[in-house]
């Protein structure tokens, strides 16, 4: 079983960053993609940011170039390094996990980015 839990969301300006992390218990942390989504209110959840057990990272259109998503697996955390935030941005934003499909999530924390 793998739990998660966010922080690092909070209220910034337009312009601004954060940077949210992801922390995941138990021992199978290494052995799992784990990625970003966000949810807005109204609006479906979509995949932010993911990245693989090896390191590889897909980008969402509307956040590449701005966004970065990293993990550290000695730490069992995974970061998203959000820059140049939007008022689009704004969303409750959870980390997932998972070896075929997203079998873990997290609580979700809360992002707003003023104008």
């Amino acid at each position: 079983q793998v739990q998660l839990v966010e922080s690092g969301g909070g209220l910034v300006q337009a312009g601004g960053s954060l940077r949210l992390s992801c922390a995941a218990s138990g021992r199978i942390f290494s052995r799992n993609a784990m990625a970003w989504h966000r949810q807005a209110p109204g609006k479906q959840r979509e995949l932010v940011a993911r990245i693989t057990s090896g390191g590889s990272t897909n980008y969402a259109d509307s956040v590449r170039g701005r966004f970065t998503i990293s993990r550290d697996n000695a730490k069992n955390t995974m970061y998203l390094q959000m820059n140049s935030l939007k008022p689009e941005d704004t969303a409750v934003y959870y980390c997932s996990a998972g070896v075929v499909g997203w079998s873990y999530w997290g609580q979700g924390t809360q992002v707003t980015v003023s104008s």
